[in-house]
């Protein structure tokens, strides 16, 4: 800046070029819009005469070197409306004063890799594609409503407090990305709400300082796997994947008022967010997922204190949970696709909320649909959310569903003593029911045995026999071994009494078993 305060004005300046130097030393706006919307209008085929015209290189030369400012002014690039020719090349260099532009065609690409800025905001400006690898600003990094059909590249940038791509119309580049920003690390905010995306968004490993925003927006990659592709993203805050407001919300988020008209996500491909950290939510909600053969929503291993899965209608791919750990889980019955549309192995979640009637045997089938063979971790995982809920009753009904889900390995004669374990005790999820049949027992046994009273140990020596007290006592896990003669009835009976004991063993013993488990969680 100091070199450049001695320079003179460049005597080929014409004279658009002249007002933008003079409007820089002022910090003022250059305005060379016509003021007809459909002749201001950047991204259309309207050619712009030469009067708003200015030499890349002259834009280069004020953002790199440019004349002191007058005094009491600070200097400021503020151009709208203007037809940037050439290629600006601002590569590696240190842009010190402030950049706004608005309604500004570029006739080539524009290049800023490692280039630093204090603030840039190019707001509803055309260019063929932006090369910004490791760019670095100061404050917000502004790009809404632009439109760059060749696509973005901010590698490994670095941005002070704010992205904002709002309402961004963005292509590909010959890899099929609309948007590379791998490793990339903002302070605050990242918003691209209500954007149109064709090619893959990559913003694998990037860290987001607070939320990270998709409202409304239009994601589609017809030549790739991903739509989206988040791998390992870090976002300190929210994820949103839901609807956006076109008119009438509030800015920075919120809940859009009565009569905002507003546009739900909607993504045709896979959305890969594998290994994301997030602090406070994922928020996927009136979003529709359209993933095309081997494609997925993919939610791998996500760590998240809350996970938001209520879309109105069912992707048409996989959605897949795999080693996902979540504090509380909203879901919705109608949310989830068909069987074998659900992975949830390793899928680990504290809490339910379900919005909206969700009931056991429908969330039973949620399970099955995810589990084509038998795996007891979600089912276990299930009953231990329930109980956390305070739903013990349908805690047992999950693992009693396990059972007979397992039942299904089982060899024939292992199914047939499962299929015996649950006619009668329910494999002991149910006690009461074990109480009922060894009552029942006891009163057939004390009928047979009324009919049959055993020979006396010592002759005119034993109590007045009493059947039912003799069947109580076989049917207890209480019995006096040293009774040889009570043990072994003689004649007919001797069948009777030992199925007797046995089904009694085994029902005194489920019973003992589910007293157990209540008391232990008590």
């Amino acid at each position: 800046m100091t070199e450049a305060a001695d320079e003179q004005v460049p005597d080929d300046l014409t004279p658009a070029e002249r007002g933008m130097w003079e409007a820089f030393r002022h910090g003022e706006l250059h305005d060379l819009r016509s003021g007809v919307p459909e002749r201001d209008d950047p991204a259309s085929e309207r050619p712009w005469g030469p009067e708003r015209r200015v030499r890349a290189e002259i834009v280069a030369r004020l953002l790199l070197h440019g004349p002191e400012p007058v005094p009491g002014r600070v200097a400021s690039l503020k151009l709208s409306g203007a037809f940037v020719t050439g290629q600006l090349n601002l590569s590696g260099g240190e842009v010190r004063p402030y950049v706004e532009l608005h309604d500004c065609r570029f006739e080539m690409h524009v290049l800023m890799p490692e280039c630093s800025f204090t603030t840039l905001r190019m707001v509803r400006c055309a260019l063929p594609r932006l090369e910004a690898a490791r760019l670095s600003t100061q404050g917000d990094l502004h790009l809404p409503q632009c439109s760059v059909p060749g696509g973005i590249r901010l590698t490994d940038a670095h941005i002070g407090t704010d992205v904002l791509l709002n309402q961004l119309t963005v292509g590909s580049n010959r890899h099929g990305r609309s948007i590379s920003a791998d490793g990339m690390t903002v302070g605050q905010d990242m918003e691209a709400e209500l954007i149109d995306s064709t090619g893959e968004i990559s913003l694998r490993s990037a860290q987001i300082g607070g939320r990270l925003s998709l409202r409304g927006s239009r994601l589609r990659n017809p030549r790739g796997r991903y739509a989206l592709n988040a791998a390992r993203v870090t976002v300190e805050h929210t994820l949103y994947l839901s609807a956006g407001w076109m008119t009438g919300g509030p800015p920075g988020g919120g809940t859009p008022p009565a009569g905002a008209r507003t546009r739900n996500l909607s993504v045709d491909s896979g959305v890969r967010l594998d290994d994301g950290r997030f602090g406070n939510a994922v928020v996927i909600d009136r979003a529709r997922f359209r993933l095309g053969a081997g494609t997925e929503l993919s939610l791998r291993r996500i760590q998240t204190p809350d996970l938001r899965f209520t879309v109105d209608t069912p992707p048409t791919g996989r959605v897949n949970l795999n080693s996902a750990k979540v504090g509380n889980l909203t879901d919705s019955m109608s949310s989830w696709p068909g069987p074998g549309g659900i992975d949830l192995a390793g899928f680990t979640y504290e809490r339910l909320s379900p919005l909206g009637p969700f009931p056991l045997r429908e969330r039973l089938q949620w399970l099955a649909s995810a589990t084509p063979e038998f795996h007891p971790e979600p089912y276990e995982q299930l009953a231990a959310a329930l109980r956390a809920n305070g739903e013990d009753a349908q805690a047992r009904r999950v693992l009693l569903a396990k059972q007979r889900r397992r039942r299904e390995t089982l060899s024939p004669a292992a199914v047939l003593w499962g299929h015996l374990q649950d006619w009668t005790v329910a494999y002991g999820y149910r006690p009461g029911r074990a109480a009922v049949w060894m009552a029942v027992l006891w009163g057939v046994g004390a009928a047979v045995f009324s009919l049959h009273p055993p020979e006396p140990m010592k002759a005119g020596e034993g109590p007045h026999w009493n059947a039912a007290l003799y069947s109580l006592d076989l049917l207890l896990p209480v019995i006096d071994l040293g009774q040889d003669t009570a043990w072994r009835p003689a004649g007919a009976y001797q069948w009777a009494a030992t199925a007797l004991i046995l089904v009694g063993w085994v029902l005194a013993t489920t019973v003992a078993a589910g007293v157990t488990r209540v008391l232990s969680r008590n």
